[in-house]
């Protein structure tokens, strides 16, 4: 499958380099770039992977001569939209964002302001999203709409700093920032993970294994998310295994005892040692899943 690439811009004067894959989910895809464009702190290159464009996304896209993007005719899910994506990047950073989520003004400021404390390029993080449900202990939990027809923007902007929310241990999914030599490094997403689901703790199982081992939630470095409204709308791919039978432990085991993800941030994490119980449930589950076709 042919797959068609357009870079429209250039020059030093981005910060970073946001990419967005995205599958005809065009509303929510202008509400994620205006946000952008409007509440960052600092000018970024965008990038866009459009799955199909079938909904007015492809013609949309080609007519804004400041969004980078690659384009394929079918849906190639997640993992290799971002790879491709990737080609475009001509800054020392990538930020993946999800097509329905919009970033909240400093977003990237707090970001900013924490890779300068780091002083290395050794780290994986994550901003907060809040989100309409709970999902998991990492968002904070406030409903400014489930859909763009409800969204409260201006409620929004007025109170998404009242919250109170900790930074927190184990970044994974996105909003996420790289420094583009460990995306590299690890090879971007992994593909056997088509269309997607479980790529998210597998890409931090591979920077972990790299010798990454500061993983961290911004708790000041905000966007809402309307959540899932591409997942719910494709095949999910069985990750949950893919992860099982790719590493001999769960998902669960990598992000709660390696990452402590949801935890209070308490600096670099040390290196994980498993008590035998569940070595045995790890090992238990890897034949049994060995065992199935």
């Amino acid at each position: 499958m042919e797959i068609k690439k357009f870079q429209r811009t250039g020059g030093d004067d981005f910060k970073y380099s946001v990419v967005i894959p995205t599958w005809n989910n065009l509303h929510h895809l202008q509400l994620v770039i205006r946000s952008i464009q409007e509440n960052s702190t600092f000018r970024h290159q965008i990038i866009l992977h459009i799955n199909e464009g079938s909904d007015g996304t492809y013609e949309w896209v080609k007519q804004q001569g400041d969004i980078d993007y690659t384009y394929s005719e079918e849906n190639i899910g997640v993992c290799y939209a971002m790879n491709i994506a990737r080609s475009l990047v001509i800054t020392d950073y990538l930020v993946y964002i999800n097509d329905d989520m919009y970033v909240c003004p400093e977003w990237d400021l707090v970001f900013d302001q924490e890779i300068q404390k780091i002083g290395s390029n050794s780290f994986f993080l994550s901003c907060t999203l809040i989100e309409p449900v709970h999902t998991n202990n990492c968002t904070i939990v406030s409903n400014f709409g489930k859909e763009i027809s409800e969204f409260q923007e201006q409620n929004l902007l007025k109170t998404y700093k009242s919250f109170s929310k900790k930074d927190w241990s184990g970044a994974t999914w996105p909003i996420n920032i790289i420094h583009i030599d460990n995306w590299d490094l690890v090879g971007g997403y992994s593909v056997e993970y088509f269309p997607g689901m479980y790529s998210d703790p597998d890409f931090s199982k591979k920077l972990w294994d790299s010798g990454v081992r500061y993983f961290k939630g911004l708790g000041e470095s905000r966007a809402y998310h309307f959540v899932s409204k591409s997942t719910t709308r494709t095949r999910h791919n069985n990750g949950r295994r893919t992860f099982l039978m790719k590493w001999g432990l769960t998902s669960k085991t990598f992000t709660q005892n390696y990452l402590k993800r949801g935890a209070d941030f308490n600096g670099t994490l040390e290196d994980c040692v498993i008590n035998n119980f569940n070595k045995f449930i790890n090992k238990a589950k890897y034949i049994i899943n060995s065992m199935k076709k």
